[in-house]
């Protein structure tokens, strides 16, 4: 195959151009709704009330998310590709519908669980069609294409959100997702294939698994919100409890949650997912706490902080798009150099988010910089390790391999969303608070979350040799 044949040109051109728009615009639709919601919250709130349940908009969207990222196997085994995504858009449109019209924060919650679940089947099965509707040598772009679509809902989402915020009309924001969703949908009617030529997968639902993923994330979740080190230290025992007892399960069941191979540090695909995994951590700590950081210390209105913020993000795709071509070795280059340029952003965000400013350039200069060199970072070496997943599973587990990289990364970002909680609340954020409190949080949120690309530079060097052919150990 030319050159040429491996550039965007063959991805974007075409019949492969229509299905690449069905599955960016999938993920679009998803990650857009997340940072729309995000920002509209407060105006819902004012208006049918429902303060207390104020956070379970979030637990229960990402909940729901990942339940619906880990039965995207089955339902594309059971529905085919066709039916699989217009299942997805169905469930997302439906729970779109009822926060539209919702009339209390109850009804809300409910809405928001449907939508979640939609989410989670639409951003998995946007990864799992790329192997099945695309050749091998564009899986690369294929994947930096559909990732990218979370820096491009960064800085859609939040303006969308807060223009009808401002209108006071939150509930059009959730109608205008409506058409759109039937549009994606249409457009993955016309072109996706009613069924999965190379599905040989057949199996139950990991149902016990399942359970016990959720209440590992939901207990870890519960133990962040209280600035109390035992409460902290409950939570924490809790989910690893709950998580060994897992990877205990899964271990010896029949039915799977992840490939074989997955929760061992010296096979492939556990390589893998521990580096995806350190990534998504990594990418965390700027994306929750850093415009709280620069509104309380640096003097930036919520508007400019939030895309300030949104630098990272942007450095994803741009890293993502950037490095979507590099083969060989410059693969393997890019997966190396992922975690180290995230080791060094957040070293610099430790020393200089702290610090109090008036909020110039000389200061908001180099942390957007330091933003960008994390997402960026990130950005270089995720296509490939997401190709390198679906080149390393089994080749009885393909589906459940491809949708496993979603529930992979949705359960890293809840898990570094609960950790930064942790780390912020007993870094001085809520005790002492006001601006030494958020200075003392920023230090030690960004200093301890620099573990993680510290870590991820010993599996990323493990990832970058592993070839195509290299199968996940039984």
């Amino acid at each position: 195959m030319s050159e040429r044949e491996l550039g965007w040109g063959a991805l974007l051109a075409g019949r492969n151009g229509v299905r690449s728009l069905a599955l960016a615009g999938g993920v679009a639709l998803h990650a857009i709704n997340v940072y729309v919601a995000t920002t509209i919250l407060p105006s819902v709130v004012a208006d049918i009330g429902g303060l207390d349940f104020y956070a379970w908009n979030t637990t229960l969207f990402v909940v729901a998310s990942i339940i619906g990222s880990a039965l995207s196997a089955k339902l594309l085994q059971g529905t085919g590709p066709r039916g699989a995504y217009l299942t997805a858009v169905a469930l997302f449109a439906a729970g779109t519908l009822v926060c539209a019209f919702a009339p209390t924060m109850e009804v809300m919650l409910v809405g928001r669980t449907i939508q979640g679940l939609g989410g989670g089947f639409l951003f998995a099965l946007s990864y799992a069609m790329i192997r099945i509707v695309f050749d091998e040598a564009l899986w690369p772009r294929a994947m930096a294409l559909v990732s990218g679509m979370w820096g491009v809902a960064t800085l859609v989402g939040p303006a969308v959100g807060g223009i009808f915020a401002e209108l006071n009309a939150w509930r059009a924001a959730f109608w205008i997702m409506i058409p759109l969703a039937l549009l994606f949908g249409f457009l993955a009617f016309a072109t996706l294939p009613a069924r999965n030529q190379d599905g040989n997968e057949r199996s139950n639902l990991p149902f016990a698994q399942l359970f016990l993923l959720v209440v590992a994330v939901l207990a870890l979740s519960v133990g962040s919100v209280r600035a109390d080190l035992a409460w902290n230290a409950a939570g924490l025992a809790v989910a690893a409890t709950v998580f060994a007892l897992l990877v205990l399960v899964e271990r010896g069941a029949v039915s799977r949650l992840l490939p074989r191979g997955s929760f061992s540090v010296t096979a492939p695909l556990g390589v893998l997912f521990a580096t995806m995994s350190l990534l998504a951590i990594t990418v965390t700590a700027s994306e929750i706490f850093v415009p709280l950081f620069l509104q309380v210390l640096h003097a930036q209105p919520p508007l400019v902080a939030g895309y300030l913020a949104a630098a990272m993000a942007a450095g994803w795709t741009v890293g993502s798009i950037a490095s979507s071509g590099a083969q060989g070795r410059g693969a393997a280059r890019v997966i190396v150099a992922a975690p180290v340029l995230g080791l060094l952003g957040l070293v610099t965000l430790s020393l200089l988010v702290p610090t109090v400013s008036d909020g110039r350039w000389l200061v908001l200069g180099p942390i957007t910089v330091a933003l960008l060199i994390v997402g960026f970072g990130v950005g270089l070496g995720w296509p490939h390790l997401l190709t390198r997943v679906l080149q390393v599973a089994p080749k009885d587990e393909q589906d459940l391999a491809s949708v496993s990289i979603t529930t992979v990364q949705l359960c890293a970002t809840a898990v570094g969303a609960a950790l930064a909680g942790m780390v912020v609340n007993l870094g001085g954020l809520t005790v002492p608070g006001g601006v030494p409190g958020t200075s003392s949080a920023a230090f030690w949120l960004f200093a301890a979350f620099s573990i993680a690309p510290l870590a991820g530079i010993l599996t990323a060097v493990r990832a970058a040799v592993l070839k195509q052919g290299v199968k996940a150990s039984v």
